[in-house]
């Protein structure tokens, strides 16, 4: 029955490349192997097979691993989303902008609105309004651009 000083000098090495190959990064993967050894030895009296653990060691290995990737991937949409999050204001404002364009686009004539609403809103191709309106793919190119144009004045003008 081999003990846990054996298992670790026999397998040190293994686990340290493995975790290498993984990682790619020499002192994360130290960090690592110590981490999987530590588990390793809390878990040894646990192991049926003392003799050929080093399946259960690479196992363990990339457990530790995939637990220290999705802590850091956490942490960094923490930081990502704290940067995102909008303030009292910015929200007060993009709530009085959404306003207003429901505003300039209930005032906007036609065919004017129903080209900004199919193009922007519901992303319908212009080809395909084109065909709807049994015109010009230009057409209904410069009926939106002229649309967001109308769009754009009349909401800075709010």
């Amino acid at each position: 029955m081999a003990d846990f000083e054996t298992v670790f000098v026999e397998n040190r090495e293994f686990i340290f490349r493995y975790l290498l190959k993984l990682c790619r990064s020499d002192t994360l993967a130290e960090e690592l192997t110590q981490e999987t050894f530590f588990r390793a030895y809390i878990n040894f009296a646990g192991i049926r097979d003392k003799e050929r653990c080093s399946s259960w060691l690479c196992r363990t290995a990339r457990n530790c691993y995939y637990a220290w990737y999705n802590r850091q991937k956490g942490l960094a949409s923490l930081d990502d989303t704290d940067a995102s999050v909008p303030g009292p204001e910015e929200h007060i404002e993009r709530k009085l902008l959404a306003e207003s364009a429901a505003d300039a686009l209930l005032d906007l004539g036609e065919p004017y609105a129903e080209v900004f609403r199919l193009a922007a809103l519901a992303e319908v191709p212009l080809k395909e309004i084109s065909s709807m309106y049994g015109k010009s793919e230009s057409w209904a190119r410069v009926t939106y651009y002229r649309a967001r144009q109308m769009l754009t004045e009349r909401i800075g003008e709010k």
